[in-house]
């Protein structure tokens, strides 16, 4: 079956409230970037709020630890059930965890209260990645085929960079930054609960939800050869990601001068808005290739990160971020590109699951790691060997594509 499959015609008894497609498709991308804004807008915020209620960089590594671990879970358990129940079901609630989590950021007074906001957002996200993405592939305009694959790509990049510019300049220009980030996130993602309620459902509700609830990694039979053609690529592109996102804003901060908090989260917003740009400007070349370029990009700018933390030049780590940002797109993008088309839509749940546990498997393991080592290894140390690891990975994810025909 296609990727543009046509929205299934069942019964629906409010289907005057339900948006035309190319309306829902742009509620469903919205929706993404809105997510991811989510995800990286806390990030300026830890330090401030470390220094106010005092923790240490172990812990603070712990409350990035309790999110990936809470996602990775929600995934394993969640990742098909809106190819049994729904997507509009599953994104209402995920939406509504999400604006809890937010509540909770906003109003957090101890440790406690931010990794249970951070555990609580983690179930959002799990709730949320899989079936988003599905739901933009099903929704798909029937006149564009291969844009879902490309925009699943780029609007995530886009909600990063969004996130941590705006947050950073809201910090570094009024003293009520938590309420107005997080008040406003929280707002939004109600807004969001009940508005794709309005979008067509484009997997109707069948028999095995509850055994789709068992813990497990599936990846549907014809997405299989593109999966394993493309999971040292996708390893090794978030790895990249887990890099700049848990290190890179301690980096710009103590070891190359940026003081404010748009200096320390520049490098996301590098990192991710050109990852965007890239894959739309690459669009047009077939999966392998860009995928090659993708990896082999990752390698050369990880490599001209490790050279500007040497050389001590904070311009030099920013024009790295371009080059490696750039292959975090593009690496991404030939992935989505490879395995879109592999199956219908009463599986995408279940495959765009499976992409999700592997990326945060790769952002989110070395980036706990890197943060225990650095108290004992000293953080310029470990952001080395961090990123040492990451150009060996994407080397040979580089080469091993390139000794792949197929797309």
């Amino acid at each position: 079956m296609s990727a543009t499959s046509s929205i299934p015609t069942g019964t629906t008894r409010s289907a005057a409230l339900r948006l035309p497609r190319h309306p829902a498709f742009t509620l469903a991308l919205a929706s993404v970037v809105a997510l991811m804004v989510g995800a990286s807008a806390p990030s300026p915020f830890y330090p401030v709020l470390q220094a106010e209620i005092g923790f240490s960089a172990g812990t603070m590594t712990t409350i990035f630890g309790v999110y990936a671990l809470t996602l990775l879970a929600t995934l394993l358990v969640t990742g098909s059930l809106s190819d049994h129940i729904g997507r509009r079901p599953v994104l209402a609630g995920g939406f509504l965890v999400l604006a809890v989590s937010m509540v909770g950021f906003w109003h957090a007074d101890g440790v406690a209260a931010l990794m249970a906001s951070r555990a609580v957002q983690g179930v959002a996200a799990g709730l949320l990645m899989s079936t988003m993405s599905a739901a933009v592939v099903d929704l798909e305009p029937s006149d564009r085929p291969g844009l879902a694959a490309t925009l699943n790509s780029v609007t995530p990049m886009a909600g990063l960079a969004v996130g941590a510019l705006l947050a950073g300049l809201v910090l570094d220009t009024t003293s009520h930054a938590l309420t107005i980030v997080f008040a406003t996130l929280t707002a939004l993602y109600v807004a969001l609960a009940v508005a794709v309620l309005a979008l067509p459902e484009t997997s109707p509700r069948h028999d095995g939800w509850r055994r789709s609830l068992r813990p497990r990694i599936g990846i549907p039979a014809p997405a299989r050869p593109a999966f394993r053609r493309s999971a040292p690529a996708l390893f090794a592109g978030w790895a990249t990601g887990g890099l700049y996102l848990s290190l890179g804003a301690p980096i710009v901060g103590q070891l190359l001068g940026g003081r404010t908090h748009l200096a320390q989260g520049a490098v996301v917003t590098v990192l991710t808005a050109v990852g965007g740009l890239s894959s739309a400007l690459g669009r047009r070349r077939t999966p392998r290739q860009i995928t090659l370029y993708g990896t082999t990009s990752l390698a050369v700018g990880t490599l001209l990160t490790l050279w500007a933390l040497h050389a001590e030049s904070l311009v030099g780590f920013l024009l790295a971020a371009v080059v490696a940002g750039s292959g975090f797109g593009t690496a991404f993008l030939g992935i989505m590109r490879s395995i879109t088309p592999t199956v219908g839509p009463e599986q995408r749940g279940e495959l765009f699951s499976s992409v999700f546990v592997v990326s945060y498997l790769a952002f989110g393991l070395p980036a706990v790691a890197a943060g225990f080592a650095a108290p004992h290894l000293g953080l310029e140390r470990t952001a080395i060997i961090y990123g040492l690891a990451v150009v060996v990975l994407s080397g040979a994810a580089a080469l091993a594509r390139a000794f792949t025909t197929r797309d």
